[in-house]
C-alpha cells in the first residue's frame, strides 16, 4: 500500500532510520541480557565452569549491555525528536498522545531510568539485564504491537 501523500517527506527516512537503529541496538542488548542471565545462573549453580561454558565473562557481558544502552538511547531519542518534528509539519502538533507516541515515551523513560540508575546508583549485572529485557519488550510492543493491535496514526506502517 503506497504511503499517503501528506506523509511523504524527507523526515520519513530520517525518523525511521534513527528509530530502527535504536531498536536494533536494544535488541542486541536484549540478547546480551539473556546470555548474561543464563551464564550467571550456570555459574551460581556450578553447572559448568565459566571458562568452559562458551559464554564471555559476566563483566564483559555487562559492559556490552552498557554500550547497548548508551548507543541505543541516543538513537531512540533522535527517533522520537525527528518524529515530533515530522508530526509538527504534517499534523500541526509535536505530540498528540497517539498510542505509538505514548508507548515510545514509556520505553524512553524505562531506558532513561536504567541509564540513570547505572550511572548514579551503580546498577550492574542482573538488575541491568532484567531492565534491558523489559525495555526491549516495551520496544517490541511499541514497534509491532501498537501497529497491529492498538491502531492510531502509526497503524498504516
Amino acid at each position: 500500500m503506497p504511503l499517503r501523500p501528506d506523509l511523504q517527506s524527507f523526515w520519513l527516512p530520517i525518523h525511521t532510520i534513527f528509530a530502527f537503529l535504536g531498536h536494533a541496538i536494544f535488541f542486541s542488548g536484549f540478547l546480551v541480557s539473556v546470555v548474561y542471565l543464563i551464564a550467571e545462573r550456570q555459574i551460581k549453580q556450578k553447572m559448568l565452569p565459566p571458562s568452559v561454558d562458551g559464554f564471555p565473562p559476566l563483566e564483559t557481558l555487562d559492559r556490552i549491555n552498557y554500550r547497548c544502552m548508551t548507543y541505543g538511547f541516543p538513537f531512540l531519542t533522535l527517533g522520537i525528536i525527528t518524529g515530533m518534528l515530522w508530526a509538527q509539519r504534517i499534523w500541526g502538533s509535536f505530540w498528540t498522545w497517539d498510542p505509538k507516541e505514548t508507548w515510545s515515551l514509556i520505553t524512553w523513560i524505562v531506558y532513561a531510568i536504567l541509564i540513570h540508575n547505572r550511572l548514579t546508583m551503580g546498577w550492574r549485572g542482573k538488575r541491568t539485564a532484567y531492565l534491558m529485557i523489559i525495555g526491549f519488550i516495551l520496544t517490541a510492543v511499541t514497534f509491532i504491537g501498537v501497529n497491529f493491535f492498538i491502531g492510531g496514526r502509526h497503524s498504516f506502517f
